[in-house]
């Protein structure tokens, strides 16, 4: 594919020697320059398919080096060259540790950003050694108060990425910050390169499994939609063929008495377990009557305090504990390859939330299939739950996504 020398040896590190099918298709077209929206179905190698291409394009133009600051003066701004966004602290630190292992046998530096803390928490991670932060990966918010405080400027900016989007752009916490970061970069249609008038504008890449309605609206304010170039993969909004749905119909309170029993019938050595709630209340009554019947686990929703949930996703991962109950926080992107059984114990209100939990099972580099378990408790349920049946049947997509950045929106009827 053509990628830098330094690259390679950090893919030779990680063990991993053939692309994927999203990556195939991603990685010559982001290499060109390209903004893109890079659409792949969960668990298919989206963080490489795009890290990978934009890291080689910092590595072939090197950044000009900054005046040395003055000893009296404020301290400047980082000034990132590579901007991911992405929608949990959880997120940050899984692709953190991705982008850092690419970059270092270059010496590019990353870094992240996540708030729930004091501002000052915010500079100290922007200005921990080594100094200068070619890459930085952080939240909606803490990029926001960041760019407020201006301990972040934008302005050397050569792309940005918007990951797992219809998180970000269906968020309302997320929204108006969103906007703003996008504000803040030299993206405009007409406006300078970070090189110059003579450069080409900062390569934006949209990526995720879905996307929201209205994001191209929302882009349009900032970018020229009409210059992106759609990158998808054949699978896309696909069930996994390999991965079992099982559906059990069941009234409200014979939910608890069905999750117990499928925890006591695992074995050991039967892999991680995630639990799905609709809220987070759900997740806390969860956990304490899993704590009542000796069930060691984890909880995992986005009411906890930045402290609280510090670690708990890492933890998950290493095994340290097998079972996690969590809210959506957890369906979006992140590495689940040790986890063989989903348990949808309420039933998701939308076709691309099932997506997104189902993609927690059988994603690349896990060793077993996984089963997918549904409870289904309420009439409209059932309605998404033949939709579900009929698109793993006819192995189609599951209907009413969208695909492209740039379709014309649909005519009112």
């Amino acid at each position: 594919m053509g990628l830098q020398p330094a690259l390679l040896t950090a893919l030779r590190d990680l063990s991993i020697s053939r692309p994927t099918a999203v990556q195939r298709v991603a990685v010559p077209a982001l290499r060109r320059g390209r903004s893109a929206l890079c659409a792949a179905e969960t668990g298919s190698g989206k963080t490489l398919a795009y890290l990978l291409p934009l890291l080689d394009r910092l590595l072939a133009r090197p950044a000009a080096p900054e005046e040395p600051e003055e000893e009296e003066s404020r301290p400047r701004p980082a000034s990132p060259r590579g901007l991911v966004v992405l929608p949990s602290r959880e997120l940050v630190a899984q692709v953190g540790a991705v982008a850092a292992a690419l970059c270092r046998p270059a010496g590019l530096p990353v870094r992240g950003l996540t708030g729930g803390g004091a501002a000052g928490g915010l500079r100290r991670q922007l200005r921990a050694p080594p100094p200068g932060a070619a890459v930085l990966l952080g939240t909606p918010g803490a990029l926001r108060t960041a760019l407020r405080r201006r301990f972040l400027a934008l302005g050397r900016l050569r792309w940005v990425v918007l990951d797992e989007v219809d998180a970000l752009v269906d968020d309302e916490s997320f929204a108006a910050p969103l906007e703003q970061i996008l504000a803040h970069a030299p993206l405009a249609a007409g406006a300078p390169g970070p090189g110059g008038p003579g450069e080409e504008r900062t390569q934006v890449v949209v990526v995720g499994a879905t996307f929201p309605a209205g994001l191209s609206q929302v882009l349009a304010r900032f970018v020229d939609v009409d210059r992106f170039v759609n990158l998808s993969t054949q699978s896309l909004h696909r069930l996994p063929p390999h991965v079992q749905q099982k559906f059990i119909r069941l009234k409200g309170q014979d939910k608890m008495p069905e999750l117990l029993q499928l925890l006591k019938e695992r074995s050991a050595s039967s892999g991680a377990v995630l639990i799905f709630c609709n809220s987070a209340s759900t997740v806390n009554w969860l956990g304490y009557i899993l704590d009542d019947h000796k069930i060691k686990h984890l909880r995992l929703q986005g009411q906890m305090l930045a402290a609280a949930r510090a670690g708990i996703f890492a933890s998950f991962q290493k095994g340290d504990v097998s079972v996690l109950v969590c809210t959506d926080l957890a369906s979006r992107g992140l590495d689940t390859s040790s986890v063989q059984l989903v348990v949808n114990y309420d039933f998701p209100s939308t076709l691309r939330d099932y997506l997104h939990r189902a993609g927690r099972v059988g994603r690349v580099g896990s060793k077993m299939p996984g089963v997918v378990v549904s409870f289904v408790t309420h009439r409209w349920d059932v309605d998404l739950v033949r939709k579900i049946e009929t698109a793993a049947r006819k192995r189609a997509g599951l209907p009413g996504m969208d695909t492209s950045i740039n379709e014309p929106p649909p005519k009112a009827g």
